[in-house]
């Protein structure tokens, strides 16, 4: 299963947002730590503001932040607003599709990634804030060895 960029960004712009719980940030900022075309993100912006996710404050020194709390921003909640469906296979359209019995496995297996991601918030997410922080600014260095690496 792939989750959408649309999903992925919207992650990325509440990650974002969470690391930087007393500033507002702009949609470039945002851009430009992740590396990716402000153009994309305007669009998630928009659709997270209208869900709530986000607060948008307009005029000089306006941005965005979070509208919620990490603690009410279940991520499986999340995933399920951001992608349009989850129709993994069209057994709509196949011949053998009375007969067969991947329709029930494939819906119960994305009850079960469903449900491992409603056990979490974005709080939950955010355990190595300062961390994250530092490398959305750039200043982290990476790790020298895969020994460096925590998981």
């Amino acid at each position: 299963m792939k989750l959408t960029l649309f999903t992925d960004y919207s992650m990325r712009v509440l990650l974002y947002l969470a690391a930087r719980p007393d500033q507002l940030c702009s949609i470039a900022q945002i851009a430009h730590a992740y590396r990716i075309a402000q153009n994309h993100l305007m669009k998630v912006v928009n659709d997270l503001a209208r869900a709530g996710y986000v607060e948008s404050v307009r005029g000089r020194g306006g941005g965005i932040r979070l509208g919620k709390s990490p603690q009410e921003i279940n991520i499986g909640t999340l995933v399920r607003h951001t992608e349009g469906g989850f129709d993994l296979v069209d057994c709509a359209s196949c011949v053998i599709a009375p007969a067969c019995s991947m329709t029930g496995v494939l819906k119960e297996a994305l009850c079960a990634f469903l449900t491992v991601l409603d056990r979490y918030s974005l709080a939950d997410l955010m355990d190595r804030r300062q961390e994250m922080g530092l490398l959305l600014a750039g200043t982290a260095s990476s790790p020298k060895s895969a020994d460096d690496v925590r998981v």
